[in-house]
């Protein structure tokens, strides 16, 4: 059984800082037994990064729709597992305004950092806070999960104009503020008419990712990680679609020559 200090221990052992940004997607099953469950998770974060930011995504694509279309970002629970939803329940912790796709966070300017999220018109909008991760040189743990639970990636299509990845119309939404007024918003979805989960296609980024060290592999618990730098997989991952934007869906594999 893990105890918060042996979290902490790895934390440091990856070469994190305490002023460190870090955005952290993450399995609780693949991080293992940890004395005190997901809070201690938490704890070993918050108290690590004590002169940093840390995030985690706070989804919401799952249920919101047509029909259940008011967001309300002090109630509503992520679709993302267990230890965004105990992070959100942490005094000190703000949460973005995206109806579909907002970030919690806690720490420096945490809350200058996810302002403004209820202007943007797609899941991870150039300018929004899932493209500024690389403006505030973030880094990205993926803690027993792989780049296809990497939004990042998300917005970095968005930043290169790759096609196929909207619903052909917005979906309206209502997000309630914070003086408890609504705004209606219209938002596009995620969308391709070939597969349901365009993120199934992200570990075709993988190897290219290790080989140019956006990324490295690393260890939380008894979870295999992965730590990324935000602004290398933004450059590593516009070079190759640079060669073909639509290469992530429409090629088997990445030619190697593309990352390089």
């Amino acid at each position: 059984m893990y105890t918060k200090q042996d979290l902490t221990a790895q934390l440091k052992n990856m070469g994190l800082n305490p002023a460190d940004r870090v955005m952290l997607h993450s399995s609780m099953r693949a991080i293992g037994d940890v004395a005190g469950g997901a809070d201690t998770v938490i704890d070993a974060f918050l108290d690590y990064l004590k002169d940093g930011l840390f995030m985690t995504p706070a989804h919401t694509w799952a249920q919101m729709s047509e029909e259940y279309s008011c967001f309300d970002p002090a109630v509503e629970p992520a679709c993302v597992g267990i230890i965004p939803n105990l992070f959100l329940k942490r005094p000190g912790v703000v949460r973005s305004l995206h109806p579909t796709h907002s970030i919690a966070a806690f720490g420096t300017l945490a809350a200058e950092y996810v302002r403004g999220e209820e202007n943007c018109a797609t899941p991870c909008a150039p300018g929004g806070c899932w493209d500024r991760l690389r403006n505030i040189h973030a880094k990205i743990l993926l803690a027993g999960v792989t780049h296809i639970r990497n939004t990042y990636i998300h917005s970095i299509e968005e930043v290169m104009e790759v096609p196929e990845r909207f619903t052909p119309a917005p979906v309206s939404f209502q997000i309630r503020m914070p003086d408890g007024t609504l705004k209606p918003v219209s938002v596009y979805r995620h969308f391709n008419p070939h597969t349901a989960h365009i993120s199934e296609s992200f570990d075709k980024l993988g190897e290219g990712f290790y080989e140019t060290k956006a990324a490295r592999k690393v260890s939380l618990g008894d979870a295999e990680c992965i730590l990324c730098e935000a602004e290398k997989l933004f450059e590593v991952t516009c070079r190759v679609l640079s060669h073909e934007r639509n290469c992530l869906m429409e090629w088997e594999t990445i030619p190697p020559e593309w990352w390089r």
